[in-house]
């Protein structure tokens, strides 16, 4: 009976882990966020490139910051009223405030970093500065 108990506090601790994640209490926008994005990033030797899957997101609740080598997405998709009498079956699709962060070489063009947003997709595009480009050298 013990080793039953200990099973289901584990299974217990699990599930409540994953409804209600840990929270480190400095109450920064990762604390807060409710879901994140699921995100592609590919990197050039001129540039890095992201993209984050954020349909039904309209482009005034994204807030996108660079600070020393740390790019930071927030942002909030609006929650429907998802009840019965509304013709609400299911819902699975998540609402709230998201945050995403990414740690990139210090050595990036802050100011020539560029956004755009088009059918759910936010794309990043943030270029390397030039000081961190591959440079071919020759031999004298």
């Amino acid at each position: 009976p013990a080793a039953d108990l200990t099973r289901m506090q584990r299974e217990i601790d699990q599930l409540l882990s994953s409804v209600f994640p840990a929270r480190n209490g400095n109450g920064s926008d990762a604390d807060n966020a409710v879901w994140s994005p699921r995100v592609d990033l590919a990197e050039t030797e001129e540039a890095y490139q992201l993209w984050l899957d954020v349909p039904g997101v309209s482009k005034e609740h994204f807030d996108i910051n660079y600070q020393e080598g740390t790019l930071t997405v927030t942002g909030e998709r609006k929650a429907h009223t998802a009840d019965e009498s509304n013709g609400y079956i299911r819902v699975e699709r998540a609402y709230g405030r998201f945050f995403r962060s990414f740690s990139l070489p210090k050595a990036v063009d802050a100011e020539r970093i560029e956004a755009n947003y088009q059918d759910g997709v936010l794309s990043i595009h943030v270029p390397k500065a030039e000081e961190s480009k591959p440079r071919r050298i020759s031999i004298s």
